[in-house]
Order: structure tokens, then C-alpha cells, then sequence
């Protein structure tokens, strides 16, 4: 799987954003620990870092030993929103980032502990809110992804969910998931 691919999946989450502000002016350290605040410190410490520079080349700034891939907070979205997601979740990102289907059976998981800003609830790959439209802030939370049938009960209103509440994001895609937030 293409790195430069799960960055524009998993750290932009569908917003339009230049190459210069993809580069944050982090040492790898603050990268680091900036990616690992995403989850919970049992999981954050084993799990592989990858940064990008303003030419979208990916590095490894630390090698993990547990199945999650932690990015830093990409710094042109509107708060810290740094990420970790298991294998599947990488999966399912890059499908949504290559507008293809998600791996049929593989359902995933991913921590967003600080939060995130999304540009829309209905459409998986708007760039920007709709006008007159706000950023969807979603809070501290966790995402199941590629759910099928667990999604069935969850509120699914496209447009301004409540977002204190567990709910379905981009439901009626491919790739609706499960948010559940942890405050």
C-alpha cells in the first residue's frame, strides 16, 4: 500500500489542502509523541510513526511492533487531529482515498483521542464545507470501519450530527463508519 496514498486518506480526511501546509515544522520527537496522543498509550507506544514532507514523501519516523500506523496532526485542518488505525483501518482508507470499494470482511478500527474536523457528514470526498456550511468538529472519538450491518440503528442524518452521540458518517457510501465518541 502506498503511504503517500494512506496520508491523503487517513490525515486529510477528505479536505483540500496544498503541499505546503501538509509539512509541519515538527522535530521527530514532537512528531512522535504529537501522533501518539491519537490513542491510548498501550497502543500508541508500539505502533509504527509515519510523517510526510511538502512534497508528500513519506518516512517512517519510528518502526512499530503492533499492527497500527500512528500520523501526526496535519497542520492546515482546523485543530489537532492526529490518528491511529489497525491494518484494516489502512485498508479501508486508501479504498476511500482511491474511490474503490473496501476490502469486503474487513471490518477496522482507528483512534482520533484528539479529535478531528471533517467537511461534511453526507459527502466522503468534499474538500470543503458547503457554503454556509461549518467544519463537522467531531471531538474526541473512535471509528469503526467497514461495519455493514452494525451501522442499522445508529442516527445517520447527513447533515449536522450530534456529534456527543455515537453516529454514522458519510452514511449511505461505501464508506459510512461508526463514530463513537469517548467524552
Amino acid at each position: 500500500m502506498r503511504l503517500r496514498s494512506i496520508f491523503l486518506i487517513v490525515g486529510l480526511s477528505g479536505l483540500g489542502l496544498s503541499i505546503d501546509a501538509l509539512a509541519a515544522d515538527m522535530s521527530d520527537d514532537e512528531l512522535i509523541n504529537n501522533a501518539m496522543s491519537a490513542a491510548p498509550e498501550a497502543v500508541a507506544r508500539d505502533a509504527t510513526v509515519i510523517a510526510f514532507d511538502k512534497e508528500m514523501n513519506a518516512r517512517t519516523v519510528r518502526e512499530g511492533t503492533n499492527n497500527f500506523t500512528c500520523l501526526p496532526d496535519n497542520p492546515a485542518s482546523p485543530g489537532n487531529d492526529p490518528m491511529c488505525l489497525d491494518a484494516n483501518g489502512m485498508e479501508w482508507a486508501k479504498a476511500w482515498m482511491d474511490k474503490t470499494d473496501p476490502p469486503a470482511g474487513k471490518v477496522g478500527f482507528g483512534y482520533m483521542l484528539q479529535g478531528g474536523s471533517d467537511a461534511s457528514n453526507a459527502d466522503p470526498h468534499a474538500s470543503e464545507p458547503a457554503t454556509g456550511a461549518d467544519w463537522v468538529d467531531t471531538g474526541p472519538h473512535v471509528m469503526i470501519f467497514n461495519a455493514g450491518e452494525m451501522v442499522e440503528g445508529y442516527p445517520n442524518q447527513k447533515e449536522n450530527p450530534d456529534t456527543s452521540q455515537p453516529y454514522v458518517m458519510w452514511p449511505g457510501t461505501p464508506y459510512e463508519h461508526l463514530m463513537i465518541p469517548v467524552n
